[in-house]
Parts: structure tokens; C-alpha cells; sequence
């Protein structure tokens, strides 16, 4: 009899063990609109989130949960700190204590080739905050061309990873910021990050978040990656609407947009069929202007180093889907080829990339200025002063022509 209660202890023992989760790691990333909590766990997990006020606090709680090892952040963002124990019917209670009201949501993420299970909680603005909304220009003058820089990655995903353990992230937050102090200095040119930090941007929101700024054009910096590390290059992709180039812009494609699972965000609640369909049939001007600037960048590109793609290639990317902007994916190089990984770390390369990329963006919308900015005086000022030019040689190759023709004679 006792042996059988021993037994049963032990048998009901180890089923709590088994069923028990344990949080293994918390993470914070805090972006300029919004927090986000990750909670790497051991299996699947059911948990309960909720918030209270005065003072503000979001709570999970999880069935059967423990700490483990994972050691608690510092508060980041909205949050000031986090704490966690365990309560007397078993569960583990995390709260999040807040600076401010915030809405906050959750998610299980299922496991990637990077993590395992992921308790993700996102904390944004309440539905009710009044957004703000930067000003495309004044409306009285010529405006400035509002150009949006995408740093691909950030965050919990990495993006690829170099030989050397360079992280995409990294290089591509480097390029875009050495291209934001590149417009910043260019006339009649305004930048916007989309990401100034290492924090992860949905795929959806970044596009979203050009068009807020009302942004005239959307380029988004990658750095690939591929088995055989003695390929080299750079390419530059637009939006495809009836699939890809090729099988290897198709696979890429596939990979860049599965960075939202990365992320611990899923595309399926974005998008439906019709949505889909209306967005394909309202774009085809968009995509007609963003072969024409994709083809300029990828031109300078030519003049920094190996350009991998002669002509510019076509994928079906998330990030370039926008009905109205013109969008475009520079893939600056190869990180998983040893030396263009070396280079992509050089400041002096990256500020060699983004001039060519500049260079490129440069001389599509000098050639096709947007009425009412800055850009259409300048280039209307350069054409005039070009024309004014050849008038003056056009009249004095006239005159030369008009007047006598003077023969040398021998005596």
C-alpha cells in the first residue's frame, strides 16, 4: 500500500514537472512608439494578460510557470521595471510596472530556426492617443522630398549572420544612417528612418509608417546571404506582381518576408484576398517609377564595387508593397562572402554606399521632379541653365558660320 502511494506520488510528481514551463530568457526592445517583451519559454504555454491602473501595470499570468534561470531587464521604453515571482497556486506572475497607459497585446510565436516557443507582448499608444503626424512641408513654399530609409531587420531578428558573426541588423542600421546624413545634406531632401535603433519593425508597419510621413520614396537596405560564401555583389529589387525574376529572388523573397515570424508576428491577419487583388491593380504607376529609380541605384552601385545583378530584379517583398509610393530593396552585398562582410563594417564603405545610392535616388527625381518641391525649381533652374548654355554655343557656332571665310593665299 505504501509502495503504491510512493508510486503515485512520484507518477504525479513528474507529470507536474513535464507539464511545468519555464521561462528561460526575457528580452525588451523598445522602439520610439512602442515596447515589446519577449519571453523565451520552454514548450507551448497558456497564460492570461491583463492590465491595472494607478499605478499603471500590465500582468501575465502563466499556469504552472517558473523563472528558471532567466534573469529580469531593466525597464526600457515604456516600462520602468519588471518583476516576477511565483504566486501560492502555482502560477508565475510577470509585471510589467508602466510609465504611462499603454495598450498592450499577446502572443504565443511558435519556433524558428533562431528561437524556441516566444511569449511576445507588444505595448503601444492607447486607440485613443491622438497620432502625430509630421508635415510633408509647408504649404506655402516648394516642399522638400520626404525620402524613407528601411534598415532591414533589427531586433530579435538578425537578419543574416557573417562567417565572423557580423549581424545584418547591424550593417544595415550603419548604411541607412550614413544615407540619412547623406539626404539630410542634399537640397530640396528630407530623410526618415523607419528604425533608428535595434528594435523590430514589423513588415507592414515600416511601409506604413512611410506613408505617414507621406514619403515621395521608400528604400529599403539588406546585406544576403547564400550557401556558396564566394559569391559577391549587389542587387537592387522592385515589387513583382506575377512572381519573381528568378528562382533565387523567389527564395530570397521567401526568406525577407518570413522575417515577421522571425519577429513573432504573423502576416496573416494583415492581408486578404481582396486587399491583395485591389493592391496588385493600384500599383502598376508605383512600380513603373520604382524600376526607373531602382535602375539609376543599381547604375551608381556599378562605380562602388561587383554588382551581382546586371539588371534590376523582381520579387514579391512585403516591405515594397504600397499602392503609392515607389519602392525599392538594395541588397547591399553578400555578408555571408568573407570580404564584402569585412567591408560592410567600414564606415568608409558604407558612407561609399550610400552616396551611391543617394547618387541614384538623385538622378530620378531630377529628371522626373514631383510638381510643387524643391527638387522641380532645382532641376528646372539646372535644365534652364543647361539650355542657356547650349544657346550661347548654338549662336556663336551661327555666327561663325555666318561670317566670311578668310583664305590664306601664298603670294
Amino acid at each position: 500500500m505504501r509502495t503504491a502511494i510512493l508510486l503515485s506520488y512520484f507518477v504525479a510528481n513528474a507529470a507536474f514537472a513535464a507539464a511545468s514551463s519555464e521561462v528561460r530568457e526575457v528580452r525588451v526592445w523598445a522602439a520610439p512608439d512602442s515596447t515589446r517583451v519577449v519571453l523565451d519559454v520552454s514548450s507551448r504555454i497558456e497564460h492570461t494578460l491583463f492590465t491595472l491602473h494607478d499605478p499603471e501595470r500590465v500582468v501575465v499570468d502563466i499556469p504552472n510557470g517558473r523563472m528558471g534561470k532567466a534573469s529580469l531587464p531593466a525597464g526600457q521604453g515604456v516600462i520602468k521595471q519588471i518583476r516576477g515571482a511565483p504566486r501560492e497556486s502555482g502560477d508565475l506572475r510577470v509585471v510589467l510596472d508602466l510609465a504611462r497607459p499603454v495598450q498592450a497585446k499577446s502572443f504565443i510565436a511558435v519556433p524558428n530556426g533562431i528561437y524556441g516557443y516566444r511569449l511576445v507582448i507588444d505595448l503601444t499608444p492607447p486607440a485613443d492617443a491622438v497620432p502625430v503626424r509630421a508635415e510633408h512641408a509647408p504649404g506655402n513654399t516648394a516642399r522638400d522630398l520626404i525620402i524613407a530609409i528601411d534598415a532591414g531587420h533589427g531586433g530579435e531578428d538578425p537578419g543574416a549572420i557573417g562567417r565572423n558573426g557580423t549581424r545584418e541588423k547591424n550593417v544595415t542600421l550603419a548604411i541607412a544612417r550614413a544615407l540619412r546624413d547623406a539626404v539630410a545634406r542634399e537640397p530640396g531632401m528630407q530623410p526618415y528612418l523607419t528604425r533608428d535603433g535595434d528594435y523590430f519593425v514589423p513588415l507592414p508597419e515600416r511601409m506604413r509608417k512611410a506613408r505617414e510621413k507621406q514619403a515621395d520614396l521608400f528604400v529599403s537596405i539588406h546585406a544576403d546571404s547564400i550557401r556558396d560564401r564566394n559569391v559577391a555583389g549587389s542587387s537592387v529589387y522592385v515589387l513583382s506582381a506575377r512572381g519573381a525574376s528568378d528562382t533565387a529572388a523567389r527564395i530570397l523573397a521567401e526568406r525577407e518576408n518570413a522575417s515577421d515570424l522571425v519577429g513573432g508576428v504573423s502576416l496573416d491577419d494583415k492581408d486578404n484576398v481582396l486587399a491583395s487583388v485591389l493592391l496588385d491593380l493600384s500599383q502598376s504607376a508605383s512600380m513603373t517609377a520604382s524600376m526607373d529609380a531602382a535602375e539609376r541605384v543599381l547604375g551608381q552601385l556599378d562605380n562602388v564595387g561587383e554588382v551581382r545583378k546586371t539588371r534590376v530584379q523582381q520579387a514579391r517583398f512585403v516591405v515594397l508593397k504600397s499602392p503609392d509610393v515607389p519602392s525599392l530593396l538594395v541588397e547591399t552585398a553578400y555578408i555571408s562572402n568573407p570580404g564584402e562582410e569585412q567591408r560592410l563594417k567600414d564606415p568608409r564603405h558604407q558612407a561609399r554606399l550610400a552616396a551611391a545610392i543617394l547618387a541614384g535616388v538623385r538622378g530620378y527625381f531630377y529628371e522626373n521632379p514631383p510638381p510643387g518641391t524643391r527638387i522641380a525649381q532645382l532641376s528646372a533652374a539646372q535644365r534652364n541653365g543647361h539650355a542657356e548654355t547650349v544657346s550661347t554655343a548654338s549662336a556663336s557656332s551661327a555666327e561663325s558660320a555666318a561670317s566670311p571665310r578668310i583664305i590664306a593665299r601664298t603670294p
